[in-house]
């Protein structure tokens, strides 16, 4: 009957039940949970199962550059970051909100680390997540563009929970890739959450746009509920002698 169990549980692709329960099953009988304790337990576990499965499927679709979690970022005074200032980011609450973060800072002092830290955490917290630096962000709308998948593309992203847009500013954008930009940030405006990284302040982007109607669209979208991280100090890829 127990076998019968087992076989029924695996052919209904209920993993976390069957793994729970085979352990149950090599404990005496005296050490086994009781009726309702065993049920509790393997609600839980295949709840757990599938949590954790959703999460190891959002970090592998979100591309992230760096494998790094919020555990791992480096926070001091020198570079104007504390844990006090992420813990609140921590249960990522603020994509409920669909508010938005800003991380700025000199080449090298850890945005991209950070905004994938946020992005890692969202993923634990069952948040679909995109990773794209801009390189890769043009190029794909070009290939979208190429093959007629645009929409497709756009309507991807536009439900995806969290959006990390990395390395912004450092090329000029064509009017095609502002217009396309401007959709995102309307198609996410109060509906999810986007992160960008960049080495320039935030009172530069207007000028880095270089078009103040599309400039004014696209970020009064985006600006609207940010949190800024201005992070300071040395490049982090300094190797001590």
């Amino acid at each position: 009957m127990n076998q019968q169990t087992l076989q029924s549980m695996k052919h209904m692709k209920l993993t976390g039940m069957h793994t729970l329960y085979e352990s149950v099953l090599d404990l005496p009988v005296d050490k086994q949970p009781s009726s309702h304790q065993l049920i509790a337990q393997l609600i839980d576990a295949e709840y757990q199962y599938r949590q954790d499965k959703r999460m190891t499927m959002y970090l592998r679709l979100s591309k992230m550059r760096y494998a790094a979690t919020m555990v791992d970022v480096k926070c001091s005074a020198q570079r104007n970051l504390s844990t006090e200032s992420l813990t609140p980011f921590m249960d990522s609450a603020y994509i409920s909100r669909a508010e938005n973060i800003a991380i700025t800072g000199a080449t090298g002092c850890g945005k991209s680390y950070l905004g994938c830290a946020m992005g890692h955490q969202a993923c634990v917290n069952g948040n679909r997540t995109m990773y794209l630096n801009m390189n890769r962000f043009i190029e794909q709308i070009t290939l979208a563009k190429v093959d007629g998948t645009i929409i497709k593309w756009m309507n991807r992203i536009a439900k995806t929970h969290l959006l990390i847009l990395d390395d912004f500013g450092l090329q000029q954008l064509s009017q095609q890739i502002k217009l396309i930009l401007l959709q995102i940030m309307e198609d996410r405006y109060a509906k999810h959450s986007t992160i960008i990284c960049s080495q320039l302040p935030v009172n530069k982007w207007y000028e880095y746009l270089d078009e103040p109607t599309l400039a004014d669209a696209i970020l009064d979208r985006f600006l609207h509920k940010v949190h800024r991280f201005d992070l300071k100090g040395k490049s982090m890829r300094t190797k001590e002698i």
